[in-house]
């Protein structure tokens, strides 16, 4: 059994995203006058790290597939909104808005994973494409069958604690959802066959199709997963806030993608971890959210956020062109 290899770690594509996540803090605190019981303590930033990684998490095995899904943008709202039209407005058993919300992500992520492996075209086209229509499909749904554009839901007991209730009145349950598909998508990455063709994939898809891989059905179901998290998001939000409203999301697009570069994930494809995708939605939270536990004035915080995240992503790609450089010397 290999012992623990210092130089295997630095190598290693989360090990980047150890160093920002411990950078951040130390600047908080240095520069900030952060103190790291408040910070530690507050729901806040766990919170936003929760609903941002669950996302991220199936985006960024897509990314190390070699392909990118813009369309999470559109498919929050349209997971809060579906749940809320058929259980709030419909009043049908939320057991039926929560297999809506499962048949319209399962049917975007298929349109995209079916134009991503028949096409030509890039998957950042064609997500962009599918973005722009889920929110018109979204908007003009909800106001011809409700006449408006945000509509309340309230749901039983059951699903506010599964799915949208507060721990000790603050931390949302879905941090539990968080850290439960962080492990399974850690083991099916790195402990499972499906996981070494997810890289494999990313780094030379002729070869990996010619190797015997199924590329286009596993691209189908890395699609479909996308599309599904994003939607199961939204799904949660209006669960726990009783509403839904067309708007929203689009903020998430830009997040998910800084985590998951944050992470450690070659944006090219065919390099990244699980850990990395988790330790970059963390540090992208506290980079976020934890400027309102600083002494700093708020009308630095875009340009300390922007500095900050910079920083985190050119020195994981300093860590990164170490890991792919790397020659291991032969033993004499």
């Amino acid at each position: 059994m290999n012992g623990f290899s210092m130089g295997q770690f630095v190598r290693r594509p989360e090990f980047g995203a150890v160093l920002s996540f411990v950078a951040v803090i130390v600047f908080y605190v240095a520069f900030g006058g952060v103190s790291l019981g408040a910070l530690f303590g507050a729901a806040s930033w766990v919170n936003f790290a929760a609903n941002l990684g669950i996302v991220a998490l199936p985006v960024g095995l897509l990314m190390i597939s070699g392909e990118l899904d813009i369309s999470i943008g559109a498919m929050i709202p349209a997971g809060s909104m579906t749940i809320a039209i058929l259980s709030g407005y419909y009043e049908l058993p939320i057991v039926i808005g929560m297999l809506g919300v499962l048949a319209i992500s399962v049917l975007v992520g298929l349109v995209n994973g079916l134009l991503a492996v028949r096409t030509s075209v890039p998957s950042l086209i064609i997500t962009l494409g599918t973005l722009v229509a889920v929110q018109g499909l979204v908007l003009a749904g909800s106001v011809i069958l409700t006449g408006a554009a945000s509509v309340p839901l309230n749901a039983p007991a059951w699903a506010k604690t599964v799915f949208g209730d507060l721990i000790q009145g603050k931390f949302q349950v879905i941090i539990l959802w968080w850290l439960a598909l962080t492990l399974i998508f850690g083991f099916v990455l790195h402990a499972t066959r499906y996981g070494n063709w997810i890289v494999a994939m990313g780094g030379d898809e002729v070869s990996a199709r010619n190797a015997g891989i199924p590329t286009d059905r596993l691209r189908i179901v890395l699609f479909i997963l996308s599309s599904t998290a994003a939607s199961f998001v939204g799904m949660c939000g209006a669960i726990l806030f009783n509403s839904a409203q067309v708007s929203g999301g689009m903020n998430y697009i830009f997040n998910t993608i800084v985590s998951i570069v944050v992470g450690g994930v070659l944006l090219t494809g065919g390099f990244g971890s699980v850990a990395g995708i988790f330790l970059g939605a963390l540090t992208f939270a506290v980079v976020s959210q934890g400027i309102y536990f600083t002494d700093i004035d708020r009308n630095w915080s875009n340009l300390i956020i922007g500095v900050m995240l910079m920083a985190a992503v050119l020195m994981n790609n300093t860590f990164r062109q170490m890991a792919l450089s790397f020659v291991p010397k032969k033993r004499k």
